[in-house]
């Protein structure tokens, strides 16, 4: 269980960092200059920080869809849904 979680941490730090390095290289091209120290920070922190996110978020969509969560919902007054969809 704490490999599993330590391999997905590494596999997010990686993703960000090769993120952060893009974003960089991009930002040379088309004539954004060089980034300092404190735009490094910034950038890496603001591309952590949204892997986290994404991360956390899709790991709470599949744990309400393991649970059931989704099935206890009453969307009755949906107007979306067929009558044939209601029970």
């Amino acid at each position: 269980m704490v490999l599993r979680l330590l391999r997905n941490l590494l596999i997010a730090v990686v993703i960000s960092a090769a993120a952060t390095g893009l974003i960089c290289l991009f930002w040379k091209m088309i004539g954004g200059g060089e980034l300092p120290l404190h735009g490094w920070i910034a950038l890496s922190l603001g591309v952590l920080g949204t892997v986290a996110l994404a991360w956390v978020l899709m790991g709470l969509a599949f744990k309400s869809n393991r649970e059931g969560w989704d099935d206890r919902v009453d969307n009755s007054l949906d107007p979306g849904r067929d009558d044939a969809d209601r029970s």
